[in-house]
């Protein structure tokens, strides 16, 4: 589903001048800059109730976890600042997000050396699919506040997933568990033709 025609033309050129660490342009191709943050679901926004939420871990793990909403807010969290891109063309930088870093839980579970993809669950019912590469990197957090803010239930809150390096309908909203795989499993929208992988620098959008 192409939703670029909801915001209009390319508003910001690509800055040629503004690289990252590793060369590549900050801002990938085709993306537009935007400081506003535009509400994408595929999902009506559901409700929480931390009372009955659970965050639970399994497959190809030796832990497999279950945790409570206070036990997971009272695991060690860090802010980390990440530029953030939507598949429907627009980028945002400097957003900085508030969170469990994924090590936190990798280490809780000790995943199985066969382990080569993760998939993030959210209560809705909603899954994508990630590389465990991509997941198990330095800037991914499961994310509760965003600027200094709680997140709101239209951007996923109060837990969403964050994997800055590729596309946000890899970054789950409404987050409550991972499931380690030896084998890929793709989901919500890569099976309905979004990419599999979905890196931007790449325009990985469709298949």
């Amino acid at each position: 589903m192409d939703l670029s025609h909801l915001f209009g033309p390319k508003k910001t050129p690509q800055q040629k001048d503004e690289l990252l660490p590793d060369g590549k342009p900050r801002l990938p191709p085709n993306q537009y800059i935007t400081k506003s943050w535009p509400v994408l679901s595929a999902e009506a926004t559901p409700k929480f109730n931390e009372n009955t939420y659970r965050f639970k871990v399994w497959g190809a793990v030796e832990q497999p976890i279950e945790l409570s909403w206070r036990e997971l807010l009272a695991l060690p969290q860090v802010t980390l600042t990440a530029d953030f891109h939507c598949v429907t063309m627009w980028s945002r930088y400097n957003n900085a997000w508030t969170g469990i870093h994924v090590r936190e839980i990798i280490n809780l579970v000790k995943p199985h050396s066969d382990t080569q993809f993760v998939t993030a669950h959210s209560w809705t019912n909603y899954t994508t699919n990630m590389p465990y590469s991509d997941f198990n990197d330095d800037d991914v957090l499961i994310a509760f506040q965003h600027d200094g803010e709680p997140i709101s239930p239209d951007h996923g809150g109060p837990v969403r997933l964050i994997v800055p390096k590729l596309y946000g309908y890899k970054s789950a909203k409404w987050l409550d568990g991972f499931e380690f795989m030896p084998q890929d499993n793709p989901g919500f929208w890569e099976i309905r033709g979004y990419h599999n992988h979905g890196d931007p620098w790449q325009e990985e959008r469709y298949w």
